[in-house]
């Protein structure tokens, strides 16, 4: 069994909730090799959607380069940035945010949801299928017999809910579990790997 928690919370108080659970921290401050399932985490070569001949070092690199802003376009200069940091574009700094690029070159501005949808989702998931099967195979057979509990900043998990960022935990429990949102097809489960990465 998978479950999304917060990573504010104390590991103890998580504990106490689900007593023998294995904690897995998925986040960019991850110091195990999970780290590598944080959308900051630089895989390298992750196609831009939308935007033939482009790739980007991380999934952030390629939301938040897409977005536009009231005083500035995309910004493909961050589809370098490996650092995992220096990611973030700001309101404060560029202005009123107008939606997401639907390409480096397009012509089609998507709103925050749509743009979860077409640029986000199917990012992330490349990512899931690409650079980190190992550990998605190792995560799927060790929930068949204990509970993970896969610690986010964000926890929602509802691709509608535009008040709160997605959680990006919340897609892998989903492609771990078969039932990735917005799929042209269920991804079946491959023979796993063994693997030790807890």
């Amino acid at each position: 069994m998978i479950i999304i928690e917060t990573k504010r919370k104390k590991p103890e108080n998580i504990l106490k909730k689900y007593p023998g659970a294995i904690l897995a921290d998925v986040t960019s401050n991850a110091t195990n090799g999970l780290v590598k399932l944080s959308p900051f985490y630089p895989h390298g070569g992750i196609p831009v959607p939308f935007s033939e001949g482009y790739t980007a070092t991380c999934v952030e690199a390629i939301w938040q380069g897409l977005k536009v802003f009231e005083h500035c376009d995309v910004d493909t200069s961050l589809f370098y940035n490996n650092t995992m940091k220096g990611l973030k574009r700001t309101v404060r700094k560029y202005g009123a945010p107008l939606g997401h690029r639907k390409g480096v070159h397009g012509t089609e501005l998507l709103g925050y949801i749509e743009a979860r949808k077409q640029i986000y989702i199917p990012t992330y998931r490349w990512v899931l299928e690409n650079k980190v099967q190992d550990i998605i195979e190792r995560l799927r057979e060790v929930s068949k017999t204990k509970t993970i509990v896969l610690l986010d900043y964000d926890t929602n998990a509802d691709v509608e809910n535009p008040r709160k960022p997605l959680s990006h935990a919340s897609l892998i429990k989903a492609y771990v579990e078969c039932i990735y949102p917005y799929n042209d097809d269920n991804q079946k489960p491959r023979e796993p790997i063994q693997l030790t990465i807890f």
